[in-house]
């Protein structure tokens, strides 16, 4: 991931993370959740069935970086995120989640704190098996759109809760 982003800051002098991120809140197509300090997005290229990122607003290397109001806003925007996932499939979504944090001692200018939240689960009751090409290669074949991914994601019934600038997700 830092190679790919050294290569893009190399290339174009600017930071990989946030043009993806700029890219992804200019077309809006996967955008599934925003806030004051936040956006969550079904990634261009997801691996997986159910997979978001959530990456702060501003370029922030790791956890310790993150303002007050940016922590705050994250615990609303990150429930808001599951609930949704959970709300997909009407029933308990078995989740991983990984955090993207700057490495301590080089590049920490490269990186861009981030969350990725993805399920195996590809469907009510049925779980995503990797295929030989993605266990072996690391070509991953998903049968589920980004952008479909995106629009279920969108169409969970949230009550929106202003609180501090942020979207907190309620379930109707």
């Amino acid at each position: 991931m830092m190679t790919s982003a050294r290569e893009h800051h190399d290339q174009t002098g600017r930071n990989l993370f946030a043009d993806v991120l700029a890219a992804e809140t200019q077309s809006g197509e996967r955008v599934v959740a925003q806030s004051a300090h936040w956006t969550a997005f079904v990634p261009f290229a997801a691996r997986w069935p159910m997979e978001v990122h959530l990456y702060p607003n501003r370029q922030a290397p790791d956890l310790p970086s993150l303002t007050d109001d940016e922590r705050n806003d994250l615990s609303h925007i990150y429930l808001e995120v599951l609930r949704r996932m959970e709300g997909v499939h009407d029933d308990s979504l078995p989740y991983i989640a990984a955090w993207h944090q700057a490495p301590v001692r080089s590049d920490r200018d490269l990186a861009y704190l981030h969350l990725e939240v993805f399920s195996i689960r590809r469907a009510p009751g049925k779980l995503k098996y990797l295929a030989g090409s993605e266990s072996a290669m690391g070509a991953f074949v998903n049968d589920v759109l980004p952008e479909e991914a995106a629009k279920l994601l969108r169409a969970v019934a949230i009550r929106d809760v202003v609180d501090a600038g942020a979207r907190v997700g309620q379930p109707e």
